[in-house]
């Protein structure tokens, strides 16, 4: 049995998480429904992660910290994850706060600086 590969580049399909835009401020009616949507989400794309825009989610506060704490238990409950996008900073100061960690888009990790990346010294900068 042998296998022809077939002319032309291999498909690549690229893996963008789908995107769950939470609206302005949630009842707490509201929250079994956007849980539902998580779980739906990580349900029909296969994904690990859904993207959840809180941009439009108002003054940061207890209600969007229990809000975003319970799409979080949801997602890892069906094996993912959500990271925000837009998020206030406030509402990261609140999260940190009250000792909720979550990934926010285009946040840079903090981790060691590469190899050979050298700090810049000032003229006049005593030697060490």
């Amino acid at each position: 049995m042998s296998y022809r590969r077939p002319p032309g580049l291999p498909l690549v399909d690229a893996m963008t998480p789908p995107v769950l835009v939470l609206p302005g401020p949630v009842t707490r009616d509201e929250v079994t429904g956007l849980s539902e949507d998580v779980r739906a989400l990580l349900r029909a794309g296969g994904a690990r992660v859904v993207v959840c825009d809180v941009a439009g989610l108002g003054p940061p506060g207890l209600a969007a910290v229990d809000l975003l704490a319970r799409l979080q238990l949801t997602a890892r409950r069906a094996g993912g994850r959500i990271r925000l996008r837009d998020p206030d900073p406030a509402l990261c100061a609140l999260l940190d706060l009250v000792g909720l960690r979550f990934e926010v888009e285009g946040q840079v990790e903090e981790r060691e600086p590469a190899l050979g990346v050298e700090e810049a010294v000032e003229p006049g900068d005593p030697a060490v």
